[in-house]
């Protein structure tokens, strides 16, 4: 999509309530439903498992975006969860253990936003996007400044608390490095082509780009990659995961399939790829939009431009968890810093162009996860669909 002519008339952002005060739900905003907000997680939410939009009967998050979702993040250490789409806005939530869900503030860009970012303390958010500004947002004053700047979108944006420093790559076919108090980065690398996917979790940093190259960056030599590999898939790529011991990475594609990649050539033969988000009995191939690993188990999901999420084990290379096909495509998904819920994004991602977008839900929706969904199962190894 482009940008030209998207931009909305940003909504003044509500004021902040301060983030460990009792604030009543939706304060600010527009009350959903009370039942999608005060579900104790772990229970049956009583609302229409029938629903096409969602049908796992996961908990919706109240006051959502109100065009296409483009990035979900949890807070390092918190229950909060910031999303970015393309109305412009970002928008904060405090999610509470007992199913309260609530809305805190929203900030916006002039331009759609593709891609956000939590600080290592949990205090500041990062967003980015069509306007080709990197801005951080200060959530205990609720103000918002720029930090960055790209010569073109910025596609993909993470913080580096061991480097204290923001990592940026847009499609001006660069890579930026900001410690968010000069006006120019502080290191500047030039890619092949314009960034589609990057994951960074030190010291590994994994940037796939549109010529289907992987560029692997060594974070203690953050100017120049250490290895560029030609992507083992054959089409677009679409999303990257760094595992959790930083050893390697997930790749998915336009094509329905997922490369399981190691960084060190020595490990190149527990190197595979295998197929998903594909229809057996129509033959349709659908996009991996997301990939997200859990961070205890090491397990991840990916999530499709079929409507359906699936959790992982790469190590048994087996399928653990098969959820049921929402009615549009999930576009992104995060689990929390425990791993005990899993939030995705149900949305138009414009895959099958503007003909095509007749389902105009966009929706954020939380799973409470259950240990068995995302606990390795070496007992059953390469069990389920590869």
């Amino acid at each position: 999509r482009s940008s030209v002519g998207i931009a909305r008339s940003l909504r003044r952002a509500p004021a902040l309530a301060p983030l460990g005060a009792s604030t009543a739900p939706g304060a600010g905003l527009p009350r959903a439903h009370p039942r999608a907000e005060r579900t104790m997680f772990g229970a049956s939410p009583g609302v229409g498992a029938t629903n096409p939009s969602n049908p796992n009967n996961d908990m919706v998050v109240p006051n959502g975006p109100t065009d296409g979702i483009s990035c979900l993040r949890w807070a390092p250490k918190s229950n909060l969860l910031v999303a970015g789409s393309w109305d412009n806005q970002i928008r904060c939530w405090d999610v509470q253990m007992t199913g309260q869900i609530i809305p805190k503030a929203a900030q916006g860009h002039d331009a759609p936003i593709l891609c956000c970012a939590w600080s290592g303390d949990g205090m500041r958010v990062f967003s980015a996007g069509c306007d080709k500004q990197a801005k951080c947002w200060d959530l205990a004053s609720n103000q918002m400044m720029q930090v960055g700047q790209h010569d073109a979108p910025i596609r993909h944006m993470y913080w580096i608390q061991e480097m204290n420093c923001l990592v940026t790559g847009g499609w001006d076919k660069t890579l930026r490095y900001w410690d968010c108090r000069a006006p120019q980065p502080v290191a500047q690398v030039a890619l092949s082509e314009r960034v589609y996917c990057m994951d960074a979790t030190h010291p590994l940093l994994t940037v796939g780009t549109a010529d289907r190259k992987v560029h692997i960056f060594d974070l203690s030599t953050p100017q120049k990659a250490f290895r560029e590999i030609e992507s083992p898939l054959k089409y677009q790529s679409r999303c990257v995961a760094n595992f959790t011991d930083r050893s390697g990475f997930c790749l998915g594609s336009v094509e329905g399939r997922v490369a399981v990649q190691h960084v060190a050539p020595g490990q190149a033969a527990k190197n595979f790829a295998f197929k998903c988000h594909r229809e057996n009995t129509t033959s349709d191939i659908w996009a991996v939009n997301w990939i997200a690993f859990h961070p205890a188990h090491g397990t991840f999901a990916t999530l499709g431009a079929d409507g359906s999420y699936n959790f992982w084990d790469k190590d048994n290379r087996q399928r653990l968890k098969e959820f049921k096909k929402c009615n549009v495509p999930l576009t992104c998904g995060a689990f929390n810093h425990d791993g005990v819920i899993f939030a995705y994004a149900a949305s138009y991602d414009w895959s099958r162009g503007a003909e095509n977008y007749t389902v105009k839900t966009n929706q954020i929706l939380l799973h409470p996860v259950q240990e068995k969904e995302v606990k390795p199962n070496p007992s059953n190894p390469r069990g389920g669909r590869r």
